[in-house]
């Protein structure tokens, strides 16, 4: 059986659960093609390739107009004559806002929402910040540009928890960026860190759900339908969960037990547009 793929309405539903989680719409953005083979400059959290954020300007501006440039150039410019903290936090918002409003390019955007969140250093924006990256991680295929990601999401993350020490959601948001971003040579790493919060609280969604991400991907379907279980009894109505049950079973072949899940998620979801997607999954699967 050919391995399926995770569905276009899974990720849909997946980015609004983010959303409803972290408070802020993140509009879709383009990310940038990084040749992984420039000379490394120096700067902090730059992997081994040679990936930083000068690397990742450079060729993004390479791809703007004359007159884009000018605009980026005052506005760069502008950061080092900033002597006030809130002159600086409102250009680095107005550097991510050019990024990701005007040109739609990702990783731009999501490094002067980190350097805002650096500056300001609440919580809020920390975390806000970290997710950006360790969300879009999960779905770049560049290793390289995945490691410099996690490196960023790791350093918020920690940032954030020298704030608020106890925040387990942060916690697992740590283990995740070990988890994903290739950035430690022993796996176990982030996920002892995720196991600390699932001992203390097993009905956690999200550490549970990042469990069950990691299962996949070595390939332990099992153990991750197990997860998922837990998950589906204490938050029956959650629809990650749902949704993820139907892909492992269909992942395992069992046709028939994915199809009850996939219906099983339209008691929760209104969208006709996803429920006609989930229903055209229904009906492949009876074939």
């Amino acid at each position: 059986m050919k391995k399926p793929q995770l569905i276009t309405v899974s990720i849909a539903v997946l980015l609004i659960i983010s959303i409803l989680l972290f408070g802020r719409t993140v509009p879709n953005k383009k990310n940038i093609a990084v040749d992984t083979h420039q000379e490394n400059d120096g700067r902090d959290h730059s992997t081994s390739s040679g990936i930083s954020i000068d690397s990742i300007l450079t060729i993004a501006k390479k791809q703007l107009s004359t007159e884009q440039v000018t605009r980026l150039n005052m506005l760069e410019n502008s950061i080092s004559r900033g002597d006030v903290k809130d002159q600086q936090l409102k250009v680095y918002h107005q550097l991510s806002h050019f990024w990701g409003d005007s040109m739609r390019f990702f990783l731009p955007y999501a490094w002067y929402e980190a350097e805002a969140a650096r500056l300001e250093n609440s919580e809020k924006s920390l975390t806000f910040a970290a997710h950006l990256f360790l969300e879009n991680l999960q779905r770049e295929q560049n290793p390289e540009l995945v490691k410099w990601e996690a490196l960023q999401a790791k350093d918020l993350f920690e940032r954030s928890l020298k704030i608020s020490p106890d925040n387990d959601s942060t916690k697992v948001g740590l283990g995740a960026c070990y988890l994903f971003g290739n950035i430690s040579s022993n796996p176990m790493e982030g996920i002892s860190k995720i196991m600390e919060v699932v001992e203390k609280d097993s009905t956690n969604v999200y550490a549970q759900v990042t469990l069950v991400k990691g299962s996949l991907i070595s390939g332990q379907l099992d153990k991750a339908i197990s997860r998922l279980h837990t998950v589906n009894r204490f938050h029956p109505e959650n629809i990650e969960a749902i949704l993820m049950l139907a892909e492992v079973y269909e992942r395992k072949g069992n046709k028939i037990v994915a199809a009850d899940w996939y219906r099983k998620s339209l008691l929760h979801i209104k969208r006709p547009d996803v429920r006609t997607e989930i229903e055209k999954r229904i009906a492949e699967l009876k074939k």
